[in-house]
């Protein structure tokens, strides 16, 4: 006589495991954003600021085996309420693919946003470009009301969606691989 076990009993302990691993992992703190200054062009706001972030060697030891990373920059506008939630007036994602090129030995970064890549010598320095915002286009002056109240914020984070599936699975439970800053506000004066 076989004896037959209920496939889903038999994986439901390890399913628990994951869910409870991804649950109490923190993200690692190693992204952070220095300063933000916002400042009006004509009508549009543009931002400038300067972020500070490192690599797990998880991530660098993944990047310098071909895997390349994308980091996730959020920037959104508010406008607060006093019973509700903050409304969202503008919300800007952008997006930067980090790779390592082995032939050549350099390092690309690639605005995933517009195309535009840079190479550089050194994973610092392909870092330090990425780290330094400057005239980032946010929105027009005509989405905001004239005598409402407003304020931004912003933050950076590696978008662990972008991995490959293998990787991305243990990005799940894995703390090294949760890079992220906290919210960012600043005030906005229209």
């Amino acid at each position: 006589m076989t004896l037959m076990m209920d496939p889903l009993r038999t994986r439901l302990p390890g399913w628990l495991l994951l869910g409870w691993l991804a649950l109490t992992a923190t993200p690692a703190q190693a992204f952070d954003v220095e300063s933000i200054h916002p400042h009006w062009d004509r009508d549009v706001l543009r931002l400038d600021a300067r972020l500070d972030f490192t690599l797990t060697q998880e991530a660098r030891t993944a990047l310098e085996n071909g895997v390349p990373l994308v980091l996730l920059l959020q920037i959104e506008v508010l406008e607060p309420r006093d019973y509700l939630w903050d409304r969202v007036v503008a919300r800007l994602r952008q997006r930067y693919r980090l790779s390592y090129h082995a032939l050549s030995e350099r390092y690309i970064v690639q605005r995933l946003n517009t195309g535009v890549r840079s190479s550089f010598p050194s994973l610092e320095g392909a870092l330090y470009s990425l780290q330094q915002l400057e005239g980032l286009p946010v929105l027009d002056r005509s989405l905001l009301q004239p005598g409402h109240r407003y304020y931004g914020q912003l933050r950076i984070s590696l978008d662990t969606e972008a991995l490959p599936t293998p990787l991305r699975v243990w990005a799940y439970v894995s703390a090294d691989w949760r890079l992220s800053s906290d919210w960012h506000p600043w005030p906005l004066q229209p």
